[in-house]
């Protein structure tokens, strides 16, 4: 695809020089055909040529993004599973605060040690 674009331009381009260097060309007459017949057209091709292979990109993205979904939500079943079975396999002293706070020397409220 770019070797077409590429010979087009360099027709636009000799298209130009010719409309710049004849005798009843102009300067601004060859910037207006370079615009007209080269640089427009050109990025109007190369985007509409492009367009399947960022359509396949969007697919790919919002696939893996997904399937990391699919993953996560698979691990975070795969934990509540495993916290159902066993209630304390988190990383917490089992009997709650008062446990925590007998061990750090800490007087239960209303109480004097």
């Amino acid at each position: 695809m770019y070797l077409i674009v590429i010979a087009w331009m360099y027709v636009v381009l000799m298209m130009s020089v010719a409309e710049a260097t004849s005798s009843n060309g102009s300067l601004p007459g060859a910037l207006v055909t370079l615009v007209l017949y080269g640089v427009g057209p050109v990025t109007l091709v190369v985007y509409l040529m492009g367009a399947p292979a960022r359509n396949k990109a969007i697919k790919k993205r919002e696939a893996d993004a997904r399937a990391r979904h699919t993953a996560s939500a698979g691990q975070r079943a795969g934990a509540a599973a495993v916290s159902v079975v066993d209630p304390d396999a988190g990383g917490h002293a089992p009997g709650g605060g008062e446990t925590i706070a007998r061990e750090a020397g800490i007087a239960p409220m209303g109480k004097e040690s």
